[in-house]
């Protein structure tokens, strides 16, 4: 980061100090974050659908940075159900949480996860899931 702000406002430059200040209320980038992770999921039969299980890895730190959500999609990325996390899991990690009875259409023999970070960062590609009816 010192380098690159060096780059931009070099050192011999008056504007120094103006430079480095309006740099270092940039937000900070969202590709230093680092996405939650998808440990394992499972998926069982259920009366009205399917119960999911997703276990996650984040660095949650508290409330201001923390995995919030998970997501069920079909193969087209269509969401059919989507698990809502309330809280930082700062001391239990990775941890795992269900949602129960999403509706798959008939057919469907595999499904997808994605999970999110309260800052909008999605886990790295998607988690395949088989479907055994």
């Amino acid at each position: 980061m010192l380098r690159a702000m060096q780059k931009i406002c070099p050192v011999s430059s008056p504007r120094t100090l103006t430079c480095a200040a309006l740099l270092s209320l940039l937000p900070a980038l969202p590709a230093l974050a680092s996405p939650p992770e998808i440990v394992g999921a499972t998926a069982k039969r259920a009366a009205g659908g399917w119960n999911i299980s997703v276990t996650l890895r984040h660095d949650d730190s508290g409330w201001e940075h923390y995995a919030d959500l998970w997501e069920v999609l079909d193969e087209g990325g269509n969401v059919l159900g989507a698990r809502k996390l309330h809280h930082p899991h700062v001391e239990e990690q990775p941890f795992t949480r269900t949602l129960r009875q999403v509706v798959v259409p008939d057919g469907t023999r595999k499904v997808y996860i994605r999970a999110r970070c309260s800052d909008g960062t999605w886990s790295e590609g998607r988690h395949k899931l088989k479907l055994t009816r």
